[in-house]
């Protein structure tokens, strides 16, 4: 990985490139990206000195201290688990500092999950604006697909949603002056439409009326553009009959969104037979050029688990650069990749010193699977103490209330800018399974495959051996599991005790799966797929032929390799799809439980 530019400013003045606004941001990270360690230290006496009298400092024996040697003696490096007591007591309603010294204002969920349920991250007022700060930075893009999700109430009256939809309903976002890099073709009203179909119709719309100005576009997640594109190719006669005729489709009941759509929408007869003529060929490929031909780059996240899409995106934009822009998630805004049009392979974040205080813990390999080392056993470095080629789990501590908080991703040190490292997002830790925002690890995919594996009992069958990919052939992809089973009894298993085995599993997974089935349609039915007698052991054959050991060799659980997955699919003798969408309903099941008592 190249290092970063030693003076963005310097450079960007000499191509001619910056305005005053930009000026001051390039100013700002050439400053605390010089100054790193400083400002860490200040970062994290800032911490501890505003909550200085929280419950939870004071359980640890902090007393006030606000240097780093006593805080990293006394305060032990968590995971959600311990968090959870604290979290459920704050979303119970109890308003006594117990995490931080300011009010919590809402819970941001996550789309990591503890007991199958979202996490919940606390937040506070001031976090917003830190996360704005953030957004000034960046460029965004013309047409940028954005969408809110539901969000529910805890017991306590807090509000628990994702950390988009709290910054779009936020007055930061909706009152936001004007700007040429925040100029979307979606109108607010659109963007907050809480029904996906409203929503994505109408921001389509608009993107294509005003086809000739998009410079840039995107969504957050590349799953999310590629949905958005499948959509087009689904709807575009509507889309096509509404930019003819200058109106709206009556699908499109909310008043508001209407309203904000006719101020954009005129009867455009040239551009309407132009869409119909190029969605109308056999081939979609290169369609983001040809219906938006001044698009210079994609903006949307293509690291991690969205790697998988980076070859569907080729194929629709006739190669057009990928930009991944910025590192955040619930538990907080991490920082920013300073060179946007660099190959995905090469997307490197360089964390803000002023955003948290940040720590990493040492990883190691065990059996290709990253294995973060016990804090006892090698020291949690700081941000300034990583090695360059080294792999470290990523530890935060932040103003809203987390300490030396386990975040799971695992990083990896690919350069400096100035005294800040820059990492690659390697991958999140433990996760098998993942299409959208789902993380589905081994451990939950092995107690829904056993739920469902009981409806065979009845047969005479078993289940032998199985496996998983996330397929992302079609959109949305869909989870997909092949199952050897065994049979001593002479009847003959129905095809629905399979298609009830594969929504067993669906029931069994995670609230973010399941809302992603349910209620964004972001993920496909789950297939399983039956082999042949013996598949697992060439699976076996195979892997030793790779090179494996027989005394080390198991099976794995999910599977990416595409040799694997072609053998597989060799050895389907039938296939069975869930045949509905599993339970799922906003907020947490012990809210549900208590509201209902």
């Amino acid at each position: 990985m190249p290092e970063a530019p030693q003076n963005l400013l310097e450079r960007a003045e000499h191509d001619g490139l910056v305005s005053d606004n930009n000026k001051k941001a390039l100013k700002f990270i050439e400053s605390v990206t010089s100054q790193a360690d400083e400002v860490q230290d200040r970062v994290l006496a800032e911490i501890l000195s505003y909550s200085a009298n929280v419950e939870y400092l004071q359980r640890y024996g902090l007393n006030g201290h606000v240097d780093k040697g006593t805080f990293k003696k006394v305060m032990p490096v968590i995971t959600y688990e311990d968090l959870k007591p604290y979290v459920d007591r704050i979303a119970n309603g109890d308003c006594s500092p117990i995490l931080c010294s300011q009010p919590i204002s809402e819970f941001l969920t996550s789309s990591g999950t503890s007991g199958g349920e979202r996490k919940l991250m606390p937040t506070i007022e001031e976090e917003l604006e830190r996360r704005s700060l953030l957004y000034s930075l960046l460029m965004p893009v013309a047409m940028y697909f954005l969408f809110i999700k539901s969000e529910a109430k805890t017991p306590g009256g807090l509000v628990a949603r994702p950390v988009l939809t709290s910054y779009y309903k936020s007055l930061l976002f909706k009152d936001r002056p004007f700007d040429p890099y925040t100029n979307y073709t979606s109108p607010n009203e659109t963007i907050l439409c809480p029904d996906s179909y409203q929503s994505m119709y109408s921001q389509m719309l608009c993107g294509l009326c005003q086809n000739l100005q998009v410079l840039r576009v995107g969504a957050v997640f590349a799953s999310g553009f590629i949905r958005a594109i499948r959509f087009l190719e689904k709807h575009w006669p509507l889309l096509c009959n509404d930019i003819r005729k200058g109106t709206i489709d009556p699908k499109i009941t909310d008043p508001s969104v209407r309203e904000a759509v006719l101020k954009i929408l005129k009867p455009n007869t040239q551009l309407a037979d132009f869409i119909e003529a190029e969605c109308s060929k056999e081939s979609w490929k290169g369609i983001i050029t040809r219906l938006w031909p001044n698009t210079k780059y994609i903006d949307v996240i293509v690291t991690g688990t969205m790697s998988q899409y980076i070859p569907t995106l080729d194929y629709y934009s006739n190669g057009l650069p990928l930009v991944c822009t910025m590192y955040a998630s619930s538990e907080c805004y991490f920082g920013l990749n300073l060179n946007p049009m660099c190959n995905p392979s090469e997307v490197s974040y360089t964390l803000l010193p002023t955003m948290a205080y940040f720590e990493f813990l040492p990883v190691n390999r065990k059996n290709g699977e990253p294995k973060s080392l016990k804090e006892d056993q090698q020291q949690v470095l700081d941000l300034t103490d990583v090695e360059l080629g080294q792999e470290y789990e990523l530890v935060v501590t932040t103003y809203a209330g987390l300490y030396r908080y386990r975040v799971g991703d695992i990083l990896k040190v690919a350069g400096f800018k100035n005294k800040a490292p820059q990492f690659n997002f390697v991958c999140r830790k433990n996760v098998a399974l993942s299409i959208d925002s789902d993380k589905t690890d081994e451990v939950e995919l092995q107690n829904a495959v056993k739920n469902a594996a009981n409806h065979l009992s009845p047969f005479d069958a078993s289940l032998i051996e199985y496996t998983s990919y996330a397929d992302t052939s079609t959109i949305p992809g869909r989870y997909v599991l092949f199952w050897e089973i065994s049979q001593s009894g002479a009847t003959q298993i129905p095809p629905s005790v399979f298609e009830d085995c594969c929504l067993t599993i669906e029931e069994s997974l995670n609230s973010v799966y399941r809302q992603g089935r349910v209620s964004d349609k972001s993920i496909g039915p789950l297939e399983i797929k039956l082999v042949e007698s013996g598949t697992f052991d060439k699976l076996m054959d195979y892997a030793l032929s790779q090179g494996a050991s027989i005394n080390q060799y198991k099976t794995p659980r999910c599977v990416k390799y595409a040799p694997i997955i072609e053998l597989l699919n060799s050895k389907v003798v039938s296939n069975y799809f869930s045949p509905k969408c599993p339970k799922w309903v906003p907020g947490q099941k012990q809210w549900c439980t208590e509201i209902t008592k």
